[in-house]
């Protein structure tokens, strides 16, 4: 993987988290802000449908995202300090392990590049989180793995709704339910803080296009895989509502 600890850059907290997450929210970066704007542009016409700038985008991200959030979830399986974490870290790994399949095969036939790595301010993502030990680890991970899934969750439903290409359309309905469900095992552990989720999500970030952006691959180098797991035996699809109390 290429998130190795050496060369994870350094992230300045500076005890403001909520600074850090608003400051570090991947899915307002440049492309997915632009989806609304970008939608009917059309980029390349495949059999598959039209593609637009916005269904490309929204195909390279997903991907960029499966390239933190899986080593998060391994992080979150090994250190979490409880079973609701481990298990939260589990979905992580399986549903971005789907996605990722899913990106590589529709990659080729869309002839869209995939990156090999995350993006600068993702890979600080995961060395925020990397940084703290025990409680600490938990609710810093829930806190930014809330926040980012909270923000991606409408991106998904704009590109389901307006993309006329049927893989991105497999794609959009693969995410959504892999992204409920990552909200719902979050919230299970307890530890998400929804005032500072919902001034977050909507307190979008403005940075460098270069900090936000993942890196193109190396010509002719291999696509990085995300291990399947299926001896986790872990269902990501869509979950079933819990009935509320009183």
């Amino acid at each position: 993987m290429p998130l190795s600890r050496n060369t994870i850059g350094a992230v300045f907290v500076g005890g403001a988290l909520v600074l850090t997450l608003s400051a570090l929210a991947y899915p307002a970066m440049l492309g997915i802000e632009n989806t609304a704007t970008n939608t009917s542009r059309i980029i390349a016409n495949t059999p598959y449908g039209p593609l637009t700038e916005a269904d490309r985008d929204f195909v390279v991200k997903v991907r960029a995202a499966g390239l933190w959030e899986y080593p998060l979830g391994e992080m979150s399986m090994e250190r979490g300090t409880t079973q609701e974490m481990k298990e939260a870290g589990e979905h992580l790994v399986v549903g971005h392990a789907g996605l990722d399949a899913m990106c590589r095969k529709i990659a080729p036939e869309l002839n869209i590049t995939l990156p090999n790595q995350a993006s600068p301010q993702q890979q600080q993502f995961v060395a925020t989180v990397d940084a703290k030990s025990g409680k600490e680890f938990d609710s810093t991970a829930v806190a930014i793995m809330r926040v980012t899934h909270g923000q991606i969750f409408p991106v998904i439903a704009k590109i389901r709704a307006s993309t006329e290409n049927t893989l991105v359309r497999q794609l959009a309905d693969l995410a959504n339910d892999t992204v409920l469900d990552h909200i719902t095992v979050l919230e299970k552990t307890g530890l998400v803080n929804f005032d500072q989720v919902n001034f977050q999500q909507t307190t979008p970030p403005k940075l460098p296009k270069e900090q936000l952006t993942p890196p193109a691959p190396q010509p002719g180098a291999p696509v990085v895989v995300l291990t399947p797991r299926p001896d986790l035996d872990v269902n990501t699809a869509s979950p079933s509502p819990s009935p509320s109390a009183g």
